[in-house]
């Protein structure tokens, strides 16, 4: 449980930076940026391995990148549900999953390291 509070946090980091590198990238403040922490982390459990079962011939077609496409839907959903959070339109939310995704990459990394 503590493992997960803390990749939440540092999800949230990634958020807060990701929405202070991109203009089109607006959060009201470090709470709003843990509800979309929180929203995205929910997002991706439940909602993002349907979108990518549904898509398999798309995502097959265009080797992948697809994906990012789903990644970019998923962050405008939770622009829509957290107040306090807002994304301009599809490319600028494409970036923003692009950030996050490599930032929790990164952070997801140096915890199989330490394990």
């Amino acid at each position: 449980m503590i493992r997960f509070v803390l990749k939440i946090f540092l999800s949230s980091f990634s958020v807060v930076v990701a929405a202070w590198l991109l203009p089109g990238v607006a959060l009201r403040d470090y709470l709003s940026a843990l509800l979309v922490a929180i929203v995205l982390a929910l997002l991706n459990t439940l909602l993002k391995p349907i979108l990518v079962i549904l898509t398999i011939p798309v995502t097959i077609f265009t080797f992948g990148l697809f994906l990012l496409v789903i990644n970019a839907a998923i962050a405008l959903l939770a622009a829509y549900l957290v107040d306090g959070f807002y994304i301009a339109g599809f490319w600028w939310a494409m970036a923003f999953s692009i950030i996050v995704s490599l930032m929790n990459l990164m952070i997801n990394l140096d915890d199989k390291n330490r394990r």
